[in-house]
């Protein structure tokens, strides 16, 4: 049995998201889909192996953060195998608000964490270090069940 998981992103200004997804993290239209007037209806950005669905505002319950007071339900994880400050410096240059600056965790990622234009936040890593399930454990204190 394939599956795919996939996730879709609501904006007030998909078009926008679209060119700044793919300025700012490299991702790749792969499918627009527009009405008469030439409104987005429905778009797919392919990254790697990747997909995610940009789309817009189309009912209460699909929002922007940035009609909800930046409440985030999600945030969107990216793994990447280049370098992740060169990644990051690219997002902030086509102003990725940094909300965490890349550092390297205790599970052997390093990551960075920003906002985008409207305000979804995305995380993104880069695996740098193998760590075991036991040195995570003493690193941390914490007891941890499985291990990828």
């Amino acid at each position: 049995m394939a599956v795919h998981l996939r996730s879709a992103l609501f904006y007030r200004d998909p078009k926008a998201a679209l060119a700044w997804l793919e300025a700012a993290f490299g991702f790749e239209l792969v499918l627009l889909l527009e009405d008469a007037e030439g409104n987005l209806v429905h778009s797919q950005m392919s990254f790697g192996d990747g997909l995610v669905m940009i789309g817009h505002q189309w009912s209460d319950l699909h929002q922007s953060p940035l009609s909800v007071d930046g409440r985030n339900t999600q945030t969107v994880h990216i793994e990447i195998d280049t370098d992740l400050d060169t990644h990051c410096e690219r997002a902030r240059a086509v102003g990725a608000e940094i909300i965490e600056d890349p550092a390297t965790q205790f599970y052997g990622d390093r990551t960075y964490r920003c906002r985008d234009p409207e305000g979804h936040i995305w995380t993104v890593a880069q695996s740098v270090q193998k760590v075991s399930r036991e040195e995570a454990e003493a690193a941390t204190g914490l007891k941890i069940t499985g291990w990828l």
